[in-house]
């Protein structure tokens, strides 16, 4: 298949859909469905979420537009145009979510008890409480930092909270400017003595400013924080200890970026807010990138709302979603069985964090790591959490005298100092960390144990999966995976393996789909098979989940396949570049969105085949990154029976009304809404049962006879538009 040339007004843009998405994180904060610290929670992501974009992505833009550069993206948007959109969504979006915080939120959780104060409102003991705190924990960490023709601006750390402080010398008569950090060593809610009853810890500084600059007549304070340009920019290098050293010094260098942003607090005097501009300016590399028109953002009475997500975790059940424990796989709930035998026996899949975490995947490695006729154990390593099993296992597999070898992302944005700790604990314990090929980031989630069984027969055990190798982000992402011995999917482990580690120059893969190697030509061929099945008036259907579709080359397919009259079904998290129901173009294609109490992250892709259907599943979405910058791995799913808990999931999705955003041909997506029909959430179905299988009284097949005639997806005759708007 020749690739095409996506026409401009075909395509949403990158940054603007990414936003869109982050709007539907905010809905869950302005929907009274959701429970009301989890409101708080989502509100502490949806800001989180908007401090990365600003350090990545709309710092770039501002680069492009400081260097003059006015090359237009694949949508047709100048840097600056882009800029100015965004300017304009985000300001829409900021003004929802404080409104909603100062209106709804904070009264709502004062109801029941729960408050954040200001100083002026603690009574006389509060007061001696707060004081006695702030003598013993707060001064003696403070830094008054003064500017004047002695003391330069201070650094200011990124997206760390300020107090721009204004004072006056009364014996002279003379103004000065100062600026104090809030510390993020000490809790940013300080108990005030009564349950349940908090103070911005900003608010205790600005009442005690008087100990810090004795003396000195208070004028005011405001707070403000900047965010800084963090991403890294690394030159390939073939060596591995040259690039674990650009790293780390990439890393130290990122805490230095242009700023990208000032955030003020409500009522910071302008001349106080160009003193700020004047002095980031001078201290800027590029002066165009502070000056650039939308870098000051008004942010309300309250800075740094992640931190709302503290206040979400009170200890009040009623607010909170409720309990939920995931379940153990119940091929593995015989305590008596070797994980090892299990698997040999069959295939298992896992989807976390429905299915435990701890009892699937962790328990592979922990058995593989104290199992005697266990070889070898190899690893890719993205992201990783604290002392996790994951770690743990590998380095006692290492001291145990295994051959342990582990691919270390040291590139994983922001969690690059995280994982250079953990290579160099990997190597103290004697496991070989390997840190990837020059010029691509290892993104593939793969475990292979090399075991030799009681048969005497060497065997591979394989783990392939969308998720990475935490134990925490396990419990809130949804990701799925394979556990399985099939000789074609752990031989291409090995070669994969092999060029992670070694010197290799493999092309050619068994089974597995390996980018940048493969991947995008088999995408394409399988997506060109669904066209030819159409062409023939053969049933023809398309189902892919992932969290982003930007790849201009697979929208051009996709647009092909919806003209040649094959369905189209689109679950994308997040970015989403098609644009679907375009006459002419995308009729035959829908996009969904599935936003709710777990951040979707699987990815999972259906082609009917001609009523014989094939699955897959890994690490890629479908974006010029994953597909040919990346070493991505998806496997394909033979098992009849693991196919029909696929299909089932994947019709838990297509038919949630409750979670479930449409992407509507103007970039605008609208929610979903049960109206008279039963309530068909998501997650509530997979917390239930982690494949759907079990809903309406169906129980789930066991009978792979069964399984084989069951496994297909229907082809839906006709393309709904319809649809309940909220």
């Amino acid at each position: 298949m020749n690739r095409q040339v996506v026409p401009p007004h075909q395509l949403f843009n990158r940054e603007l859909s990414w936003l869109e998405f982050n709007g539907r994180v905010l809905h869950e904060v302005l929907d009274p469905r959701t429970p009301l610290l989890e409101r708080f929670n989502f509100l502490g992501i949806f800001s989180s979420n908007l401090d990365e974009f600003y350090m990545v992505r709309v710092a770039g833009l501002r680069r492009q537009v400081a260097a003059g550069i006015t090359i237009a993206s694949a949508d047709g948007l100048t840097p600056q145009q882009q800029l100015d959109s965004i300017d304009a969504r985000v300001s829409e979006l900021l003004t929802q979510a404080l409104h909603c915080l100062h209106e709804v939120l904070l009264p709502r959780l004062a109801e029941h008890g729960v408050r954040l104060l200001r100083m002026t409102d603690l009574t006389a003991g509060d007061l001696a409480r707060m004081d006695e705190f702030f003598e013993s924990q707060v001064f003696p960490v403070l830094t008054p930092l003064a500017v004047d023709p002695g003391h330069p601006f201070p650094y200011i750390s990124n997206l760390s909270l300020s107090l721009a402080v204004q004072m006056l010398d009364p014996e002279v008569g003379e103004e000065h400017f100062a600026r104090v950090k809030v510390p993020r060593s000490l809790p940013r809610w300080v108990p005030v003595g009564r349950p349940d009853q908090f103070v911005p810890l900003e608010e205790l500084i600005g009442a005690n400013l008087g100990a810090l600059f004795p003396g000195m007549k208070i004028i005011g304070w405001h707070l403000f924080r900047i965010t800084r340009y963090a991403d890294l920019e690394l030159a390939n290098s073939d060596d591995s200890e040259d690039l674990l050293e650009a790293i780390e010094r990439q890393v130290f260098e990122r805490r230095f970026g242009e700023v990208v942003r000032l955030e003020i607090q409500d009522g910071l005097p302008p001349s106080v807010v160009e003193l700020l501009l004047d002095e980031l300016r001078a201290e800027s590399s590029s002066a165009g990138m502070v000056s650039a028109e939308g870098i000051v953002q008004n942010s309300g009475s309250l800075l740094e709302l992640g931190d709302l997500v503290e206040l979400s975790r009170l200890d009040l059940p009623g607010l909170h979603y409720p309990p939920f424990t995931p379940r153990t796989p119940p091929e593995l709930r015989d305590s008596a069985r070797s994980i090892f035998d299990v698997i040999r026996e069959r295939d298992i899949l896992v989807h976390h964090p429905f299915d435990s975490f701890a009892a699937s995947v962790e328990e592979f490695l922990t058995c593989a790591a104290r199992d005697d006729h266990v070889l070898a154990i190899k690893l890719t390593l993205y992201r990783t959490s604290g002392d996790t099993a994951i770690v743990r296992a590998l380095t006692t597999a290492a001291e145990r005298g295994k051959q342990v070898a582990v691919l270390v992302e040291l590139q994983a944005r922001f969690d690059e100092a995280n994982n250079i700790a953990w290579a160099r604990t990997l190597e103290d314990a004697g496991v070989h960390v390997a840190y990837g090929l020059a010029g691509l980031k290892t993104h593939s989630k793969t475990t292979l144990v090399v075991r030799r069984d009681s048969d005497g027969v060497l065997r591979r055990y394989a783990h392939v999966g969308s998720g990475n190798y935490n134990s925490r982000t396990a419990r809130q992402y949804t990701d799925i995976g394979l556990l399985t011995t099939d000789p074609l999917i752990a031989a291409d482990l090995s070669e994969l393996f092999n060029l992670l580690t070694g010197f290799s120059r493999q092309r050619d893969y068994r089974s597995l789909l390996i980018a940048p190697t493969n991947m995008r030509e088999r995408f394409r061929s399988l997506i060109e098979r669904e066209i030819s099945n159409a062409d023939r008036g053969r049933p023809a259907y398309i189902v892919a989940k992932m969290n982003a579709l930007v790849d201009p080359g697979i929208i051009a397919a996709l647009y092909d396949a919806s003209r040649a009259g094959v369905r189209v079904d689109l679950i994308v998290r997040g970015i989403c570049c098609l644009r679907p129901g375009v006459p002419g173009s995308s009729d035959l294609i829908r996009v969904r969105s599935i936003v709710g109490r777990y951040l979707e992250h699987s990815r999972l892709f259906y082609f009917h085949n001609g009523g014989n259907p094939e699955y897959f599943l890994g690490s890629a979405d479908w974006m010029p990154r994953n597909l040919d910058r990346r070493v991505e791995a998806v496997a394909p799913i033979e098992d009849p029976c693991l196919r029909e808990r696929l299909c089932s999931l994947l019709s838990v999705y297509l038919s949630d009304n409750r979670q479930a955003w449409v992407l509507r041909a103007d970039g605008g997506y609208t929610q979903l809404q049960p109206g008279d029909e039963p309530v068909r959430a998501s997650h509530e179905i997979l917390m239930v049962d982690p494949w759907g299988l079990v809903r309406a009284g169906e129980a789930e097949p066991s009978d792979r006879a069964g399984a084989e005639a069951s496994c297909a997806l229907p082809v839906p005759e006709m393309m709904s538009s319809a649809v309940s708007v909220d």
